[in-house]
């Protein structure tokens, strides 16, 4: 980059170098020789030092340093950092889930009866109760039978037990080289079952045949085919 010097109303240009690293390309005569703009100027300033007026922009950990001139905090703040408090009416309407609620004079006031604290005494022991007692020092060094040894042992499985076979197993040779008898393939064929929808449709289900269309009613079959009067 060339830097435009100005001795005694002469202009030099100087090579200025940054470091020893080389740009990745080479710069264009009029980059080097171009003037900043004005917002150029304006955004190359540095960031203003606000350690001189007693704190730094920056955070702390623990929370910001108190400030040197103002140590305790304001009557002001104080009043504004307290929390804030609910309203008499949120309180009236809201329901009694909540673990906080007003407690009337009442309710204070009250003196309980005989049946309420007997309700209130916490539930007592069985009188059979044992608690769980101390072993003794002739039970620990005891030393168990061969009988006590043998009911000691978990159950075990009976001897022809097998337990579940994985759902993958390799196919046996014998398996695959099997012939179906008959038997196994009249099995193996699905259920026959009617045909369903359009594919079953007769065209002549309704089809009146030549002689009911030449058959004269009964007088049994005029009565039966009369509808019922309600």
């Amino acid at each position: 980059m060339c830097l435009l010097l100005k001795f005694n109303n002469l202009a030099v240009h100087a090579r200025l170098v940054w470091g020893n690293q080389e740009t990745i390309w080479s710069l264009t005569p009029g980059a080097m020789t171009a003037r900043p703009s004005a917002r150029t100027l304006y955004l190359c300033k540095p960031k203003k030092d606000f350690t001189k007026y007693g704190r730094s922009c920056r955070p702390v950990i623990g929370g910001n340093p108190l400030l040197p001139k103002y140590g305790y905090p304001s009557e002001r703040l104080l009043r504004l950092s307290e929390p804030k408090k609910y309203l008499p009416a949120y309180l009236e309407q809201r329901s009694r889930e909540t673990p906080e609620w007003p407690v009337s004079l009442a309710a204070q006031n009250y003196n309980a009866s005989k049946r309420i604290l007997q309700l209130a005494q916490p539930k007592g022991l069985h009188p059979d109760f044992m608690p769980p007692r101390e072993v003794s020092t002739s039970s620990r060094k005891v030393i168990a039978s061969p009988r006590t040894i043998e009911l000691s042992k978990p159950k075990q499985l009976h001897p022809k037990f097998m337990p579940a076979r994985d759902p993958e197993w390799p196919v046996t040779e014998a398996a695959k080289r099997a012939v179906a008898t008959k038997r196994i393939l009249g099995l193996a064929q699905p259920s026959s079952r009617p045909r369903m929808g359009l594919t079953a449709l007769d065209p002549d289900a309704f089809k009146v045949k030549e002689r009911a269309l030449k058959a004269v009613c009964t007088p049994r079959l005029a009565e039966l085919a009369q509808p019922i009067k309600r």
